[in-house]
Parts: structure tokens; C-alpha cells; sequence
């Protein structure tokens, strides 16, 4: 398994950006696709992005065009850049690494 530690969440208006970025630990995190999931209130967790190791990039529909997640396998990274932040982007975004979860960022959008 994989320790995974996210940071970046806040609260930002609606049309703003934030960037996540999640660290890991362990030697196998480059090996796996990694990527990023969220949870509204309410609502149960769903997927935002996914890169594999060799980097292709699969969005959920909701999020095409707005986010990008990237990765840095050399510093163990991956990353979520969010632009044109919408209320409904609300939620707890994870990190996700396979077998492995994040505790969780909360990230709030006001109209």
C-alpha cells in the first residue's frame, strides 16, 4: 500500500481555481495509475480524474475542459489543476492510488 496525503482544498468563488496536489510514500506509487475522487454531501464518491503511468488522462464528463491532473513520479506527486470552479464542484476530494485513499481535501465553491 500507499500513504497518501492531499493538500490545497479551500474556499474559493465560483470561476476560481485551486490546485490539489497529494503526496505519496512508497516506492510503488509510480508504478499505478493514480487519481483523484470526490464526495458531495449527500452523495457517494465519485471519480474526477485518472493518469496512468504512462500519462493518459481519463475525466469524468462533469469536469472535461475545466481540470487537469498531472503527475510527478520522480517527487511521488499527482496533481488536480481545477479552473472555472462551479458550487456543484463541492465536496472532499480524495486522492486514490490503486488500494490506497488520501484522507481527504475539502474543497468549497460559492456562488
Amino acid at each position: 500500500q500507499v500513504h497518501l496525503v492531499e493538500s490545497g482544498g479551500g474556499l474559493v468563488q465560483a470561476g476560481g481555481s485551486l490546485r490539489l496536489s497529494c503526496a505519496a510514500s512508497g516506492s510503488v506509487f509510480g508504478t499505478r495509475t493514480a487519481g483523484w475522487y470526490r464526495q458531495a454531501p449527500g452523495k457517494q464518491r465519485e471519480l474526477v480524474a485518472t493518469i496512468n503511468v504512462g500519462g493518459g488522462t481519463n475525466y469524468a464528463d462533469s469536469v472535461k475542459g475545466r481540470f487537469t491532473i498531472s503527475r510527478d513520479n520522480a517527487k511521488n506527486r499527482v496533481y488536480l489543476q481545477m479552473f472555472s470552479l462551479k458550487p456543484e464542484d463541492t465536496g472532499v476530494y480524495y486522492c486514490w492510488n490503486v488500494d490506497s485513499w488520501g484522507q481527504g481535501t475539502q474543497v468549497t465553491v460559492s456562488a
